[in-house]
């Protein structure tokens, strides 16, 4: 996250979206960047748990779990209350930590992940249910291209 001046609004809207495909890729992905290259403006905040790799691991198993989970024929729509509002507040915590990390406004970077994640929560549910009934793919394989857009949009966002 260091390299260039990343585009800390890109950054927290864009992982914002990803929390939106998929809450716990999110921050396994921010998790795992800030343990490999933590953020000094973390250490004194709330947020300063996420440069921790026994949290980047922990995270990276539930992201796993989830991957696995959305697969499943009865688990719920992303777009019910429970699961909207994970995926909502885990846009926030990344967006609020990617802001931080580089020394922007908490709040602002967490209203762009909340956004960001409302937007591709809907915006992917309806993508995929569409996609799946005009081209007659099962929801599995469309699940799985989602799942590889996830992984390489993560980390192409926090390469910058």
């Amino acid at each position: 996250m260091k390299n260039k001046k990343p585009n800390v609004n890109l950054q927290a809207l864009g992982l914002g979206a990803i929390a939106g495909m998929r809450a716990m890729a999110a921050p396994a992905l921010l998790s795992h960047f800030l343990a490999n290259d933590p953020a000094g403006a973390l250490y004194n905040t709330r947020l300063r748990y996420l440069q921790r790799p026994i949290v980047a691991t922990g995270l990276k198993f539930l992201a796993g779990a989830e991957v696995i989970g959305d697969k499943l024929p009865l688990t719920p729509n992303r777009i019910v209350f429970p699961q909207l509002a994970f995926r909502v507040l885990s846009g926030a915590v990344v967006g609020a930590t990617v802001a931080g990390a580089n020394e922007k406004p908490k709040l602002n970077g967490a209203l762009l992940g909340m956004a960001g994640a409302l937007a591709a929560s809907y915006g992917f549910f309806y993508l995929r249910k569409m996609l799946g009934q005009r081209s007659g793919l099962p929801d599995m394989a469309l699940g799985l291209v989602e799942d590889a857009l996830v992984g390489s949009g993560g980390v192409a966002l926090l390469r910058r």
